[in-house]
């Protein structure tokens, strides 16, 4: 290869490999794409894409593009470790997790009390908000139980977790911003 010319990370983008259903982690190590670890991957992934989607919904340039941005590429990195599924990987630093709990704070500030339950809606972003959120929390537990009976990843749960408390306040921000009510929960029945 020319020194000039920059390495490709993907040169074909099918190998046939996985047709027979199995997949490869980063290391080479062949497992079935129907294995906790892959479901766990293919949960970030996906949530990944619903943020990106989310990112496309609205139309302002303000400081929630930064910190949407900056999850997608720690949604990366807990991909790239689940990829290694490696001791020697380095875990997600609590930085990231603090993070975000400085911005649920800070947009908490901004926001009234809740006194009733709301519904997943609202302004469109809201809404791909609140997308984002349970799909945030089906990969924290697939990533539970994928770890189960041990620490491994736990600074990824940590963040999934925050993340999901993260996406709903944000959700409701979103509301804010766009001037729409939050719709509240109307119970269907009521008891005897």
């Amino acid at each position: 290869m020319s020194k000039n010319k920059p390495e490709n990370r993907l040169d074909k983008i099918y190998t046939r490999s996985g047709d027979a259903g199995k997949t490869s982690l980063a290391q080479g190590k062949r497992i079935y794409k129907s294995d906790n670890h892959i479901k766990a991957l293919g949960d970030i992934d996906e949530l990944n894409c619903v943020i990106g989607v989310l990112i496309a919904s609205y139309a302002t340039q303000d400081s929630l593009n930064s910190i949407f941005t900056g999850i997608q590429n720690t949604l990366f990195d807990i991909g790239g470790e689940l990829a290694m599924n490696d001791e020697q990987y380095p875990s997600l630093e609590q930085h990231f997790i603090d993070q975000l709990e400085q911005h649920i704070d800070q947009f908490n500030l901004q926001l009234t009390p809740l006194k009733e339950f709301i519904l997943p809606g609202g302004h469109i972003s809201a809404a791909q908000c609140h997308l984002a959120r349970a799909v945030c929390r089906r990969a924290e537990r697939q990533l539970i139980e994928l770890t189960i009976d041990g620490d491994k990843f736990s600074q990824s749960k940590k963040y999934l977790n925050r993340l999901s408390d993260f996406l709903f306040v944000a959700a409701r921000i979103l509301n804010k911003q766009n001037n729409y009510p939050e719709p509240h929960w109307q119970a269907s029945t009521k008891p005897n």
